[in-house]
């Protein structure tokens, strides 16, 4: 699904990301953690084209996404309040997306059903996205990324500012949508009890390095516990 090779991201003297390589398989679930500022939101940009490095390559089904534009229409992400629209109401932003990806309305309503209880705001609000709290906003950037039928997901600190019980039918979705689709998600979070329940795999990222790539879920939470304790 995706591999990276030799790929380095600076400003100015500071390095912010260094890859030299990792390959990532479809139909899995990929935790991506470590402290602020050690790289997470920075590969997921690059993986996105969204910044360019300062050298390197990342390849999205063996196309480099920074001189293609296929990887676009497999490809959803949430990255934060800038990924949203805040002028719409949250229906409309949702329908943008369908017609965006040409889903149909049948898909879209089933969808819907599905979200219903993690967004009790209700779909049919008045409110536009720009006054919804921060946990509601979160919501719609995460309806908007696992509405398309999308091979690859990028999803950065979705847990933020949602109740517990948002939270875990969060952890529910992410796994139906992998299941669903087959689909490789990339989920970026502080919270480690979440991300090693849901991950298949974990990288650890410090100083803009892959310090540790496990695919031992029985011992994600206390090897992460161990590591940041002694940080």
């Amino acid at each position: 699904m995706l591999e990276i090779k030799d790929l380095a991201k600076t400003y100015g003297r500071k390095i912010a990301l260094e890859i030299p390589e990792l390959k990532i398989e479809a139909n899995e679930i990929i935790g991506l953690v470590g402290n602020n500022g050690a790289g997470k939101t920075t590969l997921m940009s690059l993986i996105l084209d969204l910044i360019e490095a300062r050298k390197g390559t990342v390849l999205s089904k063996g196309e480099p996404v920074a001189k293609s534009e296929h990887w676009k229409s497999y490809t959803s992400a949430f990255m934060g309040e800038s990924f949203l629209i805040p002028f719409l109401k949250v229906e409309e932003y949702l329908q943008f997306i369908q017609n965006l990806h040409g889903i149909s309305t049948q898909d879209y309503e089933a969808f819907k059903t599905r979200m219903a209880s993690f967004f009790s705001e209700g779909f049919n609000s008045n409110t536009l996205i720009r006054d919804l709290s921060l946990g509601n906003k979160n919501k719609v950037g995460i309806m908007g990324a696992l509405l398309p039928k999308s091979e690859l997901v990028l999803l950065d600190e979705p847990f933020a500012n949602l109740d517990p019980s948002s939270q875990f039918q969060l952890k529910k979705l992410i796994q139906e949508h992998k299941a669903m689709h087959q689909s490789c998600i990339m989920v970026s979070s502080h919270d480690l009890g979440h991300v090693s329940e849901l991950s298949d795999r974990i990288l650890l990222i410090e100083s803009g390095q892959i310090i540790k790539d496990s695919r031992e879920k029985g011992q994600f939470k206390s090897e992460l516990e161990q590591y940041f304790v002694e940080k």
